[in-house]
């Protein structure tokens, strides 16, 4: 029978972020993890009316709902969002920031050590699960933590980029040391182009649903 949600594929070879992620971390991030979500959601939502409605309209409509289940389809639906954003803000070829998106960069930080430094300290200081993000709202970029399922664009924001900071995401490798984990990735795996198609999407103007 068909479900309303799949696991989508990822963007690279399950071993190309190698060593910085490992091939047995991405294995089991994305195998285990990420796919156990899909599925939950597909359970969650059968019979409902959230079933007929793509991904991010779920994570939207579902967040802040004090129903138990509504909850439960937020988190497993924002899970499924967060990691599929998460694997496309990682690259294996390096990339470095360009064009309006340097400029906002340097304008909101400084450059782009000040604002991989503050990206850093949002992973470090974020208690327990959750991501660091980078936003953009009006134009102006912004660094932002959340714990858990939760993520800015239920909000109303423009996500850019997105670090994982969940231990499935980095234990296997780096054990107990997040910081390092955030280190090693926000210098050598961040995809600045996807952060910049992103950024355009945002200064878009917005069109009627048909």
């Amino acid at each position: 029978m068909a479900v309303p949600f799949t696991l989508k594929p990822l963007p690279w070879a399950e071993d190309a972020l190698s060593p910085t992620i490992s091939a047995r971390t991405i294995q089991f991030h994305y195998h285990k993890h990420h796919q156990t979500y899909v599925d939950t959601l597909n359970k969650l939502v059968s019979g409902t009316r959230y079933a007929g409605m793509p991904l991010e309209q779920v994570v939207v409509a579902t967040a802040g709902g004090k129903d138990a289940n509504v909850k439960q389809i937020f988190n497993n639906a924002a899970q499924v969002w967060n990691h599929d954003f998460f694997w496309r803000s990682l690259t294996p070829k390096g990339s470095a920031p360009s064009g309006p998106l340097k400029e906002a960069i340097e304008r909101d930080f400084g450059g782009t050590e000040d604002l991989t430094r503050q990206l850093a300290e949002a992973g470090k200081s974020q208690f327990g699960s959750g991501w660091a993000w980078l936003c953009s709202k009006g134009g102006k970029l912004s660094v932002e933590k959340t714990p858990n399922a939760e993520n800015p664009m239920s909000q109303g924001t423009n996500c850019l980029l997105t670090v994982d900071v969940w231990e499935h995401a980095y234990y296997l490798d780096y054990q107990n040391e997040r910081p390092r984990y955030l280190e090693e990735v926000l210098v050598k795996l961040l995809n600045w182009d996807f952060a910049a198609e992103n950024l355009q999407h945002e200064s878009e103007p917005v069109r009627a649903a048909a």
